[in-house]
């Protein structure tokens, strides 16, 4: 705890920020980037979200008040991030949310990024047509192995509604992944 402290006042001090910044990227690139992957699918979407997720990260840590660990705040606003860019496209291109992710499920299988077979692809489609809330929770706990207490942190919801969330989740793909 004492370390993150020390850090948090590098990545504040003019002297010492663009060093401890550098780290920083360094430390969370990879997480943040599956992380945003999981919820706005396409590579090149998720390079820009992860390039505003840091450059507001970069804005707003001198507001950082270490009320939660600086990986939960960083997760917090790469999630935000990512459900805004989510809504802007939706919105741009004139569909809902979950339009958009049924395209974006549906470019999948062209992408050379993604390494799925066929019954990944259908588990994607079947989290696609998931609540909002669930596909977070799924995605955060089944892909990224994340403890409820740090979603908790993260979604600023109850581990109770995390845990419930996740069940439904499961429940609802499982559903999906039965039929042919």
């Amino acid at each position: 705890m004492e370390q993150e402290k020390q850090f948090i006042a590098d990545l504040c001090h003019p002297k010492t920020q663009q060093a401890a910044f550098k780290k920083l990227v360094q430390e969370y690139q990879k997480p943040l980037y599956y992380h945003i992957r999981a919820i706005v699918l396409n590579h090149d979407d998720t390079d820009d979200v992860l390039q505003n997720t840091f450059i507001k990260v970069f804005a707003n840590i001198q507001q950082f008040k270490g009320e939660s660990k600086l990986y939960s705040w960083m997760y917090r606003i790469a999630t935000n991030e990512a459900l805004s860019f989510i809504q802007q496209r939706a919105k741009k291109q004139g569909i809902s949310n979950e339009e958009l992710q049924s395209k974006a499920i549906q470019k999948l299988e062209s992408d050379v990024y993604f390494e799925g077979e066929a019954i990944q692809l259908k588990l994607q489609k079947a989290i696609a047509l998931l609540p909002e809330k669930q596909q977070l929770v799924f995605k955060m706990k089944y892909f990224q192995e994340m403890k409820y207490e740090y979603m908790s942190e993260i979604l600023e919801t109850s581990v109770g509604a995390l845990k419930a969330s996740y069940h439904h989740a499961v429940k609802k793909i499982e559903e999906y992944l039965k039929q042919d």
